[in-house]
C-alpha cells in the first residue's frame, strides 16, 4: 500500500515539475545552510579536541585575570592588569603532584624582515634545562628544524614554519636576520605547524631578552605545569589554586589569576562553540519554516486541482484513511527531495569551504566533518517537516464530501 502511495505521489509531483522544484527551493536552502554550519562546527570541534589531545589531559595552565580569563588568554597577558610572576611559577612547580612545567611572556610586536613588518606574537620562553625539558613537550614550541635556543642565547630567535614560509614577501631561512624594536636577531631554528594561527605566526625569543627590551622585569603571560602519573589533576589544579592565593594575599573568590586544566579548558571551548552553532543553525532553519509554509500553500492547491479526483476515489470505495496518507506521503516526499538537495549542496560547501581554507589560505582551523547521524538526521527532519506543513491540507482532502467533491468545478 505504501508503495502505491509513493507511486501516486511522485507521479503527482513529476506533472507538476516546475511548481514542485520551487516548493522545494525553502526545504533545500534551509537544509543545506544548516548541514554546511553544523558539519564545519563539528569539524572544529574535532579538530579542538585533538589538538587538547596533543596537550595531554595531566595539563594546568595559569594565566592572569579572574573569572576564567584562561580560555580567551592563552598566553595573553595584553587584556588584563593582573600579572603572574617567577615566583607564582616558583610556588605552582612546589606543590604537590607538580611534576615540571615552565612561564611564558608575551607581546604583540611588529617584527621586520627585509623591510617589511608584520605585527605578530612575541614569546619570550626560559631555556634552562628544567625548562628546556618541559617546553619540548608543548607541541607549538617544538623545533622542527634547526635548534632550540639556550641559556647563553640574548639576540637568537625561533619562528613559527607557517610565519616564515608565507608571512612573509621572503621566505625566512636559518641565519636570516629579523628586526624587534631596531635590534637584529638570528634566526636558529623553526617551530613545527602546530594549526592554530597565533602559535604558527609567532616569533619566539629568550625571556630575559624580550624583558629588558620592554621593561617587563619578572612578569609572565602564561604559566603551564605537567601533573605527575597517578596524581588527580583536579586536586593538584585546586592546590595549585590555594597556594597561590596564599601567596597573593586573596580570599577564595577574589582570584587575580585563573587555574584551568586542559580538560576544563576543551569544555569550555566546546560549550562556547555549542552555543554558537546552536545559534547560527537556528537563524538557518528559519527557512526551513518558509519552506514548509511553500509546501503547505502548494498541497492546498493541489488539494484544490484534484478536488473531483478526490471525489471520484471516495466514490469507488477510498476511505478518509487513503485520502489522507496520499496527501502527507506527497507532501512528505516533497519535503524529503528537498532535503536529499539540501545536504548535497550543504557538503559540498562545508567541504568545499575546508578544502580552500586549508589550501589556498594554509588555515587547518576550518575542518568539515559530515557524521552519518548529521546526514540521516537532516533527511528525517525534511521528511518531519514536508509531513507536519501537509497534515492540514491533507486533513482537509480527506474530510471532503464525495457528492460536494465531484461536483467542484
Amino acid at each position: 500500500m505504501i508503495a502505491e502511495y509513493v507511486g501516486f505521489a511522485l507521479h503527482s509531483l513529476s506533472s507538476r515539475g516546475l511548481r514542485s522544484w520551487l516548493t522545494m527551493l525553502g526545504i533545500f536552502v534551509g537544509i543545506a545552510a544548516v548541514v554546511a554550519l553544523i558539519s564545519l562546527g563539528q569539524g572544529l570541534q574535532n579538530y579542538i579536541n585533538e589538538e587538547f589531545e596533543k596537550v595531554g589531559a595531566n595539563r594546568i595552565i595559569i594565566t592572569p585575570g579572574g573569572g576564567g580569563g584562561g580560555v580567551i588568554a592563552m598566553g595573553s597577558s595584553d587584556l588584563t592588569s593582573a600579572k603572574l610572576r617567577d615566583s607564582d611559577l616558583d610556588t605552582v612547580l612546589d606543590v604537590r603532584g607538580v611534576e615540571s612545567g615552565a612561564g611564558l611572556a608575551r607581546k604583540t610586536l611588529d617584527v621586520v624582515f627585509k623591510d617589511e613588518a608584520k605585527s605578530v606574537y612575541v614569546f619570550g620562553g626560559d631555556y634552562g634545562k628544567d625548562s628546556l625539558e618541559y617546553l619540548k613537550t608543548v607541541d607549538y614550541m617544538v623545533v622542527e628544524e634547526g635548534r632550540y635556543l639556550s641559556s647563553s642565547d640574548k639576540y637568537k630567535a625561533l619562528v613559527g614554519k607557517p610565519l616564515a614560509l608565507e608571512g612573509f614577501e621572503h621566505e625566512i631561512k636559518r641565519g636570516d636576520k629579523i628586526t624587534i624594536k631596531d635590534i637584529d636577531f638570528e634566526v636558529v631554528g623553526f617551530t613545527k605547524k602546530a594549526g592554530n594561527p597565533p602559535h604558527d605566526n609567532k616569533v619566539v625569543v629568550p625571556v630575559d631578552t624580550l624583558r629588558d627590551l620592554y621593561d617587563m622585569e619578572d612578569e609572565l603571560a602564561m604559566i603551564s605545569v605537567r601533573v605527575m602519573d597517578g596524581f588527580n589533576v583536579s586536586e593538584v589544579a585546586d592546590n595549585v589554586e590555594r597556594k597561590l592565593r596564599r601567596s597573593h594575599g586573596l580570599k577564595e573568590g577574589d582570584e587575580d589569576f585563573t587555574v584551568q586544566t586542559s580538560q576544563q579548558l576543551l569544555e569550555s571551548f566546546n560549550a562556547i562553540l555549542g552555543i554558537v552553532q546552536a545559534f547560527l543553525a537556528g537563524i538557518a532553519a528559519i527557512s526551513l519554516v518558509v519552506g514548509g509554509l511553500g509546501i503547505m500553500t502548494t498541497m492546498y492547491t493541489s488539494v484544490l486541482e484534484r478536488t473531483r479526483q478526490i471525489g471520484i476515489m471516495k466514490a469507488v470505495g477510498a476511505r478518509n484513511t487513503n485520502i489522507l496518507m496520499l496527501f502527507l506521503v506527497e507532501a512528505g516526499i516533497l519535503g524529503m527531495v528537498g532535503g536529499l538537495i539540501g545536504v548535497a549542496l550543504g557538503l559540498t560547501i562545508s567541504f568545499g569551504s575546508s578544502y580552500v581554507a586549508e589550501n589556498y589560505f594554509n588555515n587547518d582551523l576550518l575542518k568539515a566533518s559530515a557524521e552519518p547521524a548529521l546526514i540521516f538526521g537532516a533527511l528525517a527532519f525534511s521528511f518531519i517537516v514536508g509531513c507536519l506543513s501537509g497534515l492540514l491540507p491533507s486533513m482537509k482532502a480527506a474530510r471532503m464530501r464525495p457528492v460536494d467533491a465531484i461536483r467542484y468545478r
